[in-house]
């Protein structure tokens, strides 16, 4: 009798040695979907100077193969500003290579060859396109040429990209008001706004106390769990930290720049450096479709409505985005913000685009429909050996066959959107990407330069998201104590339990 209550004291004050504390260590695997570690191939110098070198390879190009002087003139200032940035990231000492490095391409492949083209007055047809649309619109209620003879008297954009070419209108001739200037300044503060539209934001909860859409105090977890001390649970600790392991709207705030070293680089890689110096027209809706995509993933339905609005009303292109942007907010929050959304930019899209419609219906037709699809008295210069352009090369026959091609591809993404909607801004921008992938692929008036909106969405959604790195919660059995009533420990081995007292 006396070994078993011997026995069973050991066992019990074993059992008071298993209470878990928790405490947050920096840990190298990131718990989020892909698994990864932090300074992973990625991050690394060597990766960041190669990249720098490709680039620099790729504009290097231009001033031998390019048969546009902007384009050459570009790539001399774009090459020699990709070398430097590759030096700077092999080379530089600290952890801040990458920014330093991406802040340099920045500058030669960006700011000095766009400020030395506007100064000059130098840019490809589009600009002028844009800033007589604007006129144009001023003065006789209509962006478009009222008798189109040669290519640059046509406006392949609908009546939304006139407000690009206001400045131009308001300010004169001045560089300031150069329509590459404002293009720039909305594809960057639309991919700004998205960033910071993504990271997680504080929430004062009914106790006073701040918090993530928890009521702090109140003894209850948004989801209904009763905690031992009153605290909110899965992620509660004392002291009012949060730890991350939970969901989205629980993590803390990230605390990173809302511009950061990848979005930089983005910007600054070729396929955004070049538009955006010499012509930029596409660079708009990109940022538009980006933001609207964020808002979205956010369940902003007005929001969205009028950042999709804003895109669908400058090009055709753009209006894919909206069925992905509905498909996402009815997966994520419901159908009637998707609803409200869809309302919101049907709405300010018909504002932009009927007025024009109504008072110059044959010009907008001819201008936006026929000739960007090849079948205007002039022939568009757009040209690519991609599929439809090819087909409708061929013939009447294989114009109908791109159109049918297009028009099936538009179905299959339509039913894909049905049967299996994104359920994240990842998974909304890459469905957008693929369905305008193959859209410039089988239209029968398609151009490389046009899958740049594709990448820029499958790059920028994942520098948007959360960030790679957080904290985790790393259980340490120590003797005695903390408090863990809000966390749940996982303790080995089995539960004691107590003997029958007769037995040994």
């Amino acid at each position: 009798m006396f070994k078993a209550g011997l026995l069973t004291i050991r066992r019990l004050r074993q059992s008071n040695e298993q209470v878990t504390t928790y405490r947050l260590k920096r840990t190298d695997t990131v718990p989020g979907p892909t698994g990864r570690r932090n300074g992973t191939w990625r991050d690394t110098p060597a990766l960041w100077a190669a990249g720098w070198l490709l680039s620099a390879a790729w504009a290097g190009s231009f001033p031998l193969l390019s048969g546009l002087a902007t384009h050459r003139r570009w790539g001399l200032f774009a090459a020699m500003g990709y070398l430097l940035a590759a030096a700077v990231a092999a080379w530089a000492p600290g952890s801040r290579s990458r920014a330093a490095s991406a802040l340099v391409a920045l500058a030669g492949a960006v700011l000095l060859p766009l400020t030395v083209l506007v100064a000059t007055g130098q840019g490809q047809s589009e600009v002028a396109v844009i800033e007589r649309s604007a006129d144009l619109l001023i003065h006789s209620g209509s962006p478009y040429h009222p008798d189109p003879r040669q290519v640059e008297d046509f406006t392949p954009y609908l009546p939304g990209v006139a407000l690009l070419g206001l400045p131009r209108v308001l300010l004169g001739a001045t560089p300031l008001a150069d329509a590459r200037l404002w293009c720039a300044a909305v594809l960057t503060g639309c991919l700004v706004a998205g960033r910071l539209v993504q990271r997680p934001r504080r929430r004062r909860s009914a106790g006073g106390r701040t918090g993530f859409g928890q009521a702090v105090g109140s003894g209850r977890t948004p989801f209904g769990r009763q905690t031992a001390h009153g605290r909110t649970g899965a992620g509660r600790l004392p002291g009012g930290r949060v730890a991350a392991g939970g969901s989205a709207g629980r993590r803390p705030v990230d605390g990173r720049p809302p511009f950061g070293p990848g979005l930089v680089a983005l910007v600054a890689s070729p396929v955004v450096a070049l538009p955006l110096c010499v012509s930029g027209v596409d660079l708009p809706l990109t940022g538009a479709c980006c933001l609207g995509l964020a808002l979205a993933a956010r369940g902003r339905p007005v929001a969205t409505g009028l950042a999709l609005a804003l895109a669908c009303s400058i090009k055709w292109s753009a209006w894919p985005a909206l069925p992905v942007a509905l498909a996402l907010l009815a997966a994520v929050h419901g159908r009637r913000p998707a609803v409200r959304c869809a309302v919101v930019c049907l709405a300010a899209t018909a504002a932009l685009v009927l007025p024009v419609a109504l008072v110059a219906p044959h010009e907008m037709a001819e201008q936006v429909l026929a000739f960007p699809t090849g079948r205007a008295a002039v022939p568009t210069p757009a040209g690519s050996p991609l599929p439809g352009r090819l087909l409708a090369g061929s013939g009447p026959a294989g114009w109908s066959t791109a159109v049918a091609m297009l028009a099936a591809g538009g179905a299959v993404l339509a039913v894909s959107l049905f049967l299996r909607p994104p359920a994240s801004l990842v998974a909304a921008a890459d469905r957008l990407a693929l369905g305008l992938t193959l859209a410039f692929s089988l239209a029968p008036a398609g151009r490389f330069g046009y899958l740049a909106l594709p990448l820029v969405l499958v790059t920028w959604a994942r520098l948007a998201g959360p960030p790679g790195a957080r904290t985790r919660q790393t259980p340490t059995a120590q003797p005695g104590g903390g408090d863990s009533s809000a966390l749940r420990p996982k303790t080995s081995g089995r539960s004691p339990q107590r003997e029958p007292a007769g037995q040994p």
